[in-house]
């Protein structure tokens, strides 16, 4: 049945010509990491992956990451309705609705797959949109309601972009250390984007205990305001995780590529201009 359901969605808003097969994953076997090498590469984000193994993330601002396949595929995480002085317009997009800077009521209309992270309140959403080069799913989390102060539970995703063999994942707005469960749906997650602001989202001890736990090969902080609330995330993490800081908004990985040791990549956040 969910099989039938894909293929109609996919027949209704059609694949790109240029999409490829996705090369498998290991998101929910939790292989192990393969072995590191140099694996940031200056990329520029009009320009196509260099190969057919590697993905390219762009850092565009506050949670927003563009993610780019090597087939010509594009995603867009906490999707807000401005991208910059360009005029891409995504394949997917993914929002979440804690606050505005993470969604928008008026996405463009142009975009084929936009994926909310929550539905009727406390009822949560469940995505599995497979483009053939590239697979979007996403685990419910739930989150500090606006109303009372309580819980809306399920009320945001985590998203995990499953493309050239790794798995990407995009931690959103997330409030609360994930329960078994959660974890064992997200599986292993290669590369992580993660709130590090340490109050808003989720206190710092506590993302660390997530990240350590997920043992993903790279961790992107994201949500983070001032170099203050950056650096206190890093001086936390440096004891189990190796700090590379690249002074641009983006960078190449492939599954081949990735680093020995968990790294935190840090990256400059920069809205897309078109050449």
């Amino acid at each position: 049945m969910r099989f039938l359901l894909i293929a109609s969605l996919i027949g209704l808003t059609g694949l790109p010509a240029f999409a490829q097969d996705r090369q498998p994953s290991h998101c929910i076997a939790i292989a192990d990491a393969a072995p590191g090498i140099e694996y940031i590469h200056k990329a520029s984000w009009h320009d196509p992956p260099p190969d057919d193994y590697t993905v390219r993330i762009h850092y565009i601002h506050h949670a927003s990451f563009l993610i780019q396949t090597p087939g010509g595929l594009s995603a867009v995480t906490d999707y807000t309705g401005f991208l910059g002085e360009t005029g891409l317009v995504p394949d997917v997009v993914t929002m979440n609705h804690a606050h505005s800077t993470h969604w928008t009521a008026q996405p463009d209309p142009a975009i084929p797959n936009v994926l909310p992270g929550w539905g009727d309140f406390g009822q949560g959403i469940d995505h599995y949109l497979d483009l053939g080069e590239l697979l979007v799913r996403n685990v419910s989390t739930d989150i500090r309601s606006p109303y009372g102060g309580g819980v809306e539970e399920r009320g945001n995703s985590i998203f995990v972009f499953e493309v050239a063999g790794l798995c990407i994942g995009h931690l959103g707005h997330l409030h609360h250390i994930p329960n078994d469960a959660q974890f064992a749906a997200l599986g292993r997650l290669d590369v992580v984007m993660a709130a590090v602001d340490g109050g808003t989202t989720i206190a710092l001890p506590d993302m660390i205990s997530i990240l350590t736990r997920l043992k993903s090969s790279v961790v992107i902080p994201m949500h983070w305001f001032s170099s203050y609330t950056l650096e206190n995330f890093l001086g936390g993490i440096a004891g189990d995780f190796a700090i590379e800081r690249l002074n641009r908004p983006d960078f190449e990985v492939s599954l081949r590529s990735l680093p020995a040791r968990p790294t935190v990549v840090v990256l400059t956040p920069e809205y897309l201009i078109d050449p």
